[in-house]
């Protein structure tokens, strides 16, 4: 064997590219609550064959972000229960990773992309521009994570991120929790640039209540919806 040559650069697989469409859709609300996910149409939509899809489709299974039901996969609903569980994860970790990464702010510099992303998000509140204050809140999360130290705590965070993903879809198309969010954004990013730690808690604790009071608000408004479409096609 020519021990010289270099194994060549795969590109990701397939089935990881599935994966992440899939995952994208779902948090952008594409794929909506309840709605079903069979393998043949999904290929069919995707131009591939059906095994990426099956390996894609498990994969988020085991995450959480699909559930079996019968013969294919469906989007859950949230319950009361649901919440409940989220919330308590995020209260754990979030604070305490938030805590952590202060201790790691060295300079402006570390500061820099969440600062980015507050001034992205401003704009778009501004604008009502609801796609692009998501993309600009994700990047707000996406930075502070970034300079969490532990990295077991920081792949747990990045294992639920989907799931934080779907939440704010659901809840960042009001404006009023679009400004409670952007209040919350500005907060932490003040408690980091003190770097003060217990400041970077309670300022992630109260970011997650108000997330959790407006998610709350979301659900209860899609099943009003729900019961006067059932009404309406009753009549």
């Amino acid at each position: 064997m020519n021990t010289s040559i270099k194994p060549l650069d795969r590109p990701a697989g397939l089935a990881d590219r599935v994966y992440h469409q899939l995952r994208d859709n779902i948090g952008s609300h594409q794929i909506r609550p309840g709605e079903r996910l069979q393998e043949v149409s999904l290929a069919a939509q995707l131009g591939v064959s059906r095994t990426p899809v099956r390996e894609a489709l498990a994969r988020l299974e085991s995450e959480g972000m699909i559930a079996v039901e019968g013969r294919g996969f469906v989007v859950p609903e949230l319950t009361d229960a649901d919440i409940e569980e989220i919330y308590q994860l995020r209260f754990l970790l979030e604070p305490a990773a938030a805590r952590s990464a202060v201790a790691e702010v060295g300079s402006a510099a570390d500061l820099a992309s969440m600062s980015s992303a507050i001034e992205d998000a401003v704009a778009a509140d501004k604008s009502g521009d609801f796609r692009a204050f998501l993309e600009a809140n994700s990047r707000f999360h996406n930075a502070w994570r970034a300079l969490v130290p532990n990295r077991r705590m920081s792949k747990l965070l990045d294992q639920y991120v989907g799931h934080v993903r779907f939440l704010r879809v659901l809840t960042l198309g009001d404006a009023t929790a679009r400004k409670a969010a952007l209040t919350g954004m500005k907060n932490i990013h003040a408690a980091f640039k003190k770097r003060d730690p217990e400041a970077a808690v309670e300022a992630m604790h109260k970011h997650l209540e108000a997330a959790k009071h407006f998610l709350i608000e979301a659900i209860e408004q899609i099943d009003r919806e729900k019961e006067a479409e059932k009404s309406a096609s009753a009549q």
